[in-house]
């Protein structure tokens, strides 16, 4: 794995560690595929149920696109969207653990996960506008379908960065603690997904992801479809041995 990314696998907890401390965890090419692969990576083993991605320091989560590398030639997009992360659909529940300011770019990585746990100190927000930019990995898609539309119009068209606790009260975080707390409490909340079968939270992930999408009726299709297969599953049958028994079920993810 290149130096841009730490890895540190923790039961079935991946920590993902982007490393650029001293440019604020910007991202550079080398950075998004340095990302891409390890969510590759992390998708393609089985030992992986829950990933927290989080940014080396106390100050930033990400600054986003690493404009000095850009203006040398750099452009941090994969086929997966900016920094490997911003147009991918994981299978795997993603908690942002997002340790300092998360703007722009940044910002659209942290809303790439599926939940996030922040530092009471961090800023959040779009500023692309004030650069006589957009937004353009995502933000303006997410943003609008996570919050109020008319305080998605704000962020974007302001430029104005939000607080912790406003984005705590908007929902686009989970959690708001002391920064020196982020990152245990992001690795306690994978490791609560974690306790449960994989197999069933992967497609109650999928589920709720497509039926956003989905008319009501479609939608009770993609759920009616998805409760046969996993009821047919090996962890299915676990579970209810399981507390027939009184006892911790094993998971296997079949």
């Amino acid at each position: 794995m290149a130096d841009e990314i730490v890895r540190e696998q923790r039961g079935h907890v991946l920590l993902l560690t982007i490393n650029r401390p001293e440019a604020r965890n910007a991202i550079n090419r080398a950075t998004a595929l340095a990302l891409e692969a390890a969510l590759d990576e992390a998708e393609a083993d089985d030992e992986v149920w829950v990933i927290v991605l989080t940014g080396a320091g106390d100050k930033a989560f990400s600054a986003g696109m690493d404009l000095k590398a850009f203006a040398a030639g750099e452009v941090p997009f994969t086929d997966h969207g900016f920094a490997g992360i911003a147009n991918r659909f994981l299978t795997k529940p993603i908690i942002a653990a997002a340790n300092g300011a998360a703007l722009a770019g940044g910002f659209e990585i942290m809303i790439s996960c599926d939940m996030v746990v922040a530092a009471d100190h961090a800023k959040f927000g779009i500023p692309e506008a004030s650069r006589g930019l957009i937004a353009g990995g995502g933000g303006l898609i997410r943003l609008a379908k996570r919050i109020p539309i008319t305080v998605a119009y704000e962020m974007a068209l302001t430029a104005d960065p939000i607080d912790a606790q406003r984005a705590y009260e908007l929902g686009i975080v989970n959690r708001v603690v002391p920064g020196e707390a982020v990152l245990d409490t992001a690795i306690a909340l994978a490791e609560r997904v974690a306790a449960n079968a994989p197999l069933a939270v992967r497609t109650s992930k999928r589920v709720m992801h497509e039926a956003v999408e989905l008319t009501e009726a479609e939608a009770w299709r993609v759920n009616n479809d998805a409760f046969g297969a996993i009821g047919a599953s090996s962890d299915a049958l676990e579970g209810a041995v399981a507390f027939a028994e009184k006892r911790p079920p094993v998971w296997t993810g079949r």
